[in-house]
């Protein structure tokens, strides 16, 4: 791990503009703690998510983002609307809390925040696929030493990982850039795949009923939980990490029994739309994780690594 790297977290924040450094200094405050395993898929509803989700204390996000005609990512689903930019309601303010809280979204968080950029909609060509991609990645690079990266084919840990998702040929994209500030979305049909080695997918991703049936209403079969489990082991042998979305619809209590069958398998991400419902079950039963590579040092004011 290259701890120098993330020496300099505050000034590579500069230029953000005051109005979200004061914002997401006031999120510190009111935020709680951070759940490791907690993960959001923003609802369609929410207009503004990122202060739900750190307020909530989930360490990681889905946000749904639709390429404008110039490259720009506005949040979807639908019609890009004017305003509501990827890097406007997301990166933005969450690169401005790391800088306010000196490296750190939480005082407690110890693994990166997992933010994953999901493209929906038809994508029109290749092109526009690429002024996509290049945008985003210009996106993060202006931030990049608060970004997990790849570089030589080791991955240094950072405040956030960016994940790509949603995009056929994301593989091929990523896999070219020699030193890259986002990741690849992985399924568990890669484990022990030498063309989607960990560093290019570090993180096994797929929805709940794609490999099981069971919806939480009645007790999980012997079977469907020796194969979670299976899944589970098998990916952290092969460095990765697991999150599990998709779970199928139903009553709170039912989502509850699903979440408590992942949590007791040794899932690292707990994705779902019921927000809080997810925060309150997972604060009332803490799930120990997988250790995972440590983040750096936190930083003073002006960038000099501190104590965490």
């Amino acid at each position: 791990m290259h701890v120098q790297d993330m020496a300099t977290l505050a000034g590579s924040l500069a230029g953000l503009a005051g109005a979200g450094g004061a914002m997401s200094i006031a999120l510190a405050r009111r935020t709680r703690s951070s759940l490791a395993c907690g993960h959001a898929l923003v609802p369609d509803r929410l207009t503004d998510p990122l202060p739900v989700v750190l307020r909530l204390g989930l360490a990681g996000m889905t946000v749904r983002v639709v390429p404008g005609p110039h490259g720009e990512l506005f949040l979807g689903p639908g019609d890009p609307q004017p305003g509501r930019t990827l890097r406007r309601l997301v990166l933005a303010p969450l690169f401005a809390r790391a800088q306010a809280t000196g490296g750190r979204l939480w005082p407690d968080q110890h693994a990166p925040f997992q933010l994953v950029v999901e493209f929906t909609g038809p994508v029109r060509d290749t092109d526009s696929l690429l002024r996509a991609y290049r945008m985003l990645d210009q996106q993060l690079r202006d931030h990049a030493t608060l970004l997990s990266r790849s570089a030589g084919g080791e991955v240094t840990p950072g405040v956030v990982t960016v994940t790509v998702a949603g995009i056929v040929d994301a593989r091929d994209l990523l896999a070219a850039q020699p030193t890259r500030y986002a990741f690849a979305d992985g399924g568990f049909d890669d484990l022990g795949s030498r063309s989607t080695p960990a560093e290019l997918a570090p993180v096994l991703s797929e929805p709940w009923a794609r490999r099981f049936g069971w919806d939480g209403r009645e007790p999980i079969a012997a079977e469907e939980r020796h194969l979670l489990h299976a899944l589970i082991r098998a990916a952290h042998e092969d460095g990765r990490t697991v999150r599990i979305s998709g779970l199928a619809e139903g009553s709170r209590r039912a989502r509850a029994a699903v979440w408590g069958e992942l949590a007791a398998a040794g899932v690292d991400a707990i994705a779902d739309r019921d927000l809080h419902g997810l925060a309150r079950f997972l604060r009332r039963h803490p799930v120990a994780r997988t250790p995972e590579p440590e983040l750096p040092a936190r930083t003073g004011r002006h960038g000099a690594p501190r104590p965490v």
